[in-house]
C-alpha cells in the first residue's frame, strides 16, 4: 500500500512533469519601446492596476475587470517568452460590450505608455511582435469576422494594418480559416492558415518615415522570415496598437451597433511574446 505522504509526492511530480516545460528561443536584438511581456507570476488581479500590469486596465474592456476577462493557459511558450514571462488568453463573452458598440464583443489589450498621440509607437520604424495559439475550449465561430491585432488612427476613422481572420464582411468566407493581414486600404497583402495547435510568431514593420508595412512569420520556435516586401502604406494619423479579440456581428450593415451575435458566447485567443521594438537601420529581432 503507498502512504499517503508517498501518494501526494507523486501526485506532485506527475502534475510537475505534466506540465509544458519548454521555453522560446527568440533572442530579442534590439530596443524594446513596448513591452507587454506577462511575468510569469502574475495574478489576475495584477491587471486591474496600473501599478502591476503592463496594460492599460481600463480598455479595451465592458463592464467585467480584466481578472475576469484574462486566462493563464497552461501551454508552452511562445518564442519570445523564456522562463519570466507566460502566455495571456483574452475571453469574450455576452457581456463583452465596450462602451455603446452593441453589435461588438470586445476585448483587447493597449500596452501601457502606448499613448493616442505622441506615443513611441507612431514615430521612425517600429515592430510590433505577437504571437498567437489556439485553445480549443473557447475557439472562435469564424463565420464573423474578426479584428485580432491593428493599429488604429488617433482619430478612431482609419486602421493603418489589420490582422484578422474569420470571414470578412462581404466576401464569401472561402479563407475563413486564415489569418489575414490588411493594409490601410483593406487591401489584403498577405495570409496563412490558422493551425489549431501550433504557435504562429507574427511580426509587423511599420515604417512611419517612409510609409510602408512588411510582414514576418513563423510557427513554433522557427525563426521569423519577411514574408512581404516594404509595400507602400499610409501610415500617418498617430494612434495606438490594439491586441485582442473585436468580434463583428452579421446581418447588418451598422456594425458598431447592431446585427447578429449568438448567446452563450465563450472564445479565447492565447497572445504571447508582445513587444514593440526599434527598428531602425533595418533591426527586426527573428
Amino acid at each position: 500500500m503507498i502512504s499517503s505522504a508517498l501518494f501526494t509526492s507523486l501526485l506532485l511530480a506527475t502534475s510537475a512533469s505534466a506540465r509544458p516545460a519548454k521555453r522560446g528561443t527568440g533572442a530579442i536584438t534590439c530596443p524594446v519601446m513596448l513591452s507587454g511581456f506577462v511575468p510569469a507570476d502574475s495574478a489576475p488581479t495584477d491587471f486591474d492596476s496600473y501599478a502591476t500590469s503592463p496594460f492599460n486596465p481600463d480598455y479595451i474592456r465592458g463592464s467585467e475587470k480584466f481578472s475576469q476577462i484574462l486566462q493563464f493557459p497552461d501551454v508552452e511558450a511562445s518564442r519570445f517568452d523564456n522562463e519570466t514571462t507566460r502566455a495571456v488568453e483574452v475571453t469574450i463573452n455576452d457581456k463583452s460590450i465596450f462602451q455603446t458598440q452593441n453589435g461588438f464583443r470586445r476585448a483587447g489589450l493597449q500596452i501601457q505608455g502606448d499613448t493616442n498621440e505622441g506615443g513611441p509607437g507612431t514615430t521612425g520604424v517600429r515592430t510590433l511582435h505577437f504571437s498567437v495559439k489556439q485553445d480549443p475550449q473557447r475557439t472562435l465561430n469564424l463565420t464573423h469576422e474578426y479584428l485580432n491585432v491593428w493599429h488604429e488612427t488617433s482619430d478612431y476613422s482609419a486602421n493603418q494594418f489589420n490582422f484578422q481572420t474569420g470571414t470578412i464582411i462581404g466576401k464569401s468566407g472561402s479563407d475563413k480559416n486564415y489569418f489575414k493581414v490588411l493594409n490601410r486600404q483593406n487591401t489584403q497583402v498577405w495570409s496563412t492558415a490558422v493551425d489549431a495547435t501550433a504557435w504562429q510568431n507574427f511580426a509587423i514593420t511599420l515604417d512611419f518615415s517612409k510609409n510602408t508595412l512588411q510582414v514576418y512569420y513563423s510557427t513554433g520556435d522557427e525563426p521569423l522570415k519577411a514574408v512581404t516586401s516594404a509595400l507602400s502604406n499610409n501610415n500617418a494619423g498617430g494612434g495606438q496598437y490594439q491586441i485582442g479579440i473585436l468580434k463583428k456581428p452579421t446581418g447588418t450593415s451598422d456594425v458598431v451597433n447592431s446585427g447578429f451575435q449568438e448567446k452563450g458566447i465563450s472564445e479565447g485567443q492565447i497572445y504571447g511574446g508582445i513587444f514593440l521594438e526599434d527598428s531602425a537601420n533595418a533591426c527586426v529581432s527573428l
